[in-house]
């Protein structure tokens, strides 16, 4: 049975969203990373499932924690419902270099960019990077919206409590979000 976990739409700041960003750091065989995981079409929990066996076997990466499947309202964006999930990763690859192996996963998976928001086989994104604040074309660390949305701090504050505060909760607290029993 799947429990009903009510969340709130209105943005807080990514300073409140995410406490210090500097207590996420090297681990002994490279940097704690985390990682969101959606899905909205096909088989997304099956999915969402198999990037996680996936990404666990990137090289000089080895899988830490992963959070439960949770069910949530698209955002932004029309379609069915998303499975996502958050997993927590210990890796080697530089942040460019471990973006474009997660992008190769999402193309695998059959992922098309057609439009903004657009529903997807598979989306992943990197939220933290160790400590790491990087403002490129290509990544900006830690994610820009992640403080917005329930379906990556809920699951986040799973695995790992200490780095979502209550209140970045509350502000996303009527979003629709089902935690899936595992």
């Amino acid at each position: 049975m799947a429990a009903v976990v009510a969340l709130a739409t209105q943005a807080a700041p990514q300073t409140e969203a995410v406490a210090e960003v500097s207590k996420v750091s090297k681990v002994s065989q490279g940097f704690e990373v985390y990682i969101g995981l959606g899905a909205n079409l096909g088989d997304a929990q099956a999915t969402v499932k198999a990037a996680i066996v996936q990404i666990s076997a990137l090289p000089q990466t080895r899988l830490l924690r992963q959070s439960s499947l949770y069910q949530t309202a698209p955002l932004d964006a029309g379609g069915d419902d998303y499975i996502n999930a958050v997993v927590a990763v210990s890796s080697a690859l530089a942040p460019l270099n471990l973006l474009h192996a997660l992008q190769n996963l999402e193309q695998q998976a059959g992922r098309q960019r057609p439009y903004r928001n657009a529903p997807r086989t598979l989306d992943i994104d990197i939220l933290l990077y160790g400590g790491l604040s990087l403002d490129s074309p290509e990544l900006t660390l830690p994610h820009p919206r992640m403080s917005e949305r329930a379906f990556v701090l809920l699951p986040l504050a799973e695995i790992a409590p200490g780095l979502v505060k209550a209140s970045a909760l509350e502000q996303v607290s009527a979003q629709r979000v089902i935690r899936l029993e595992s």
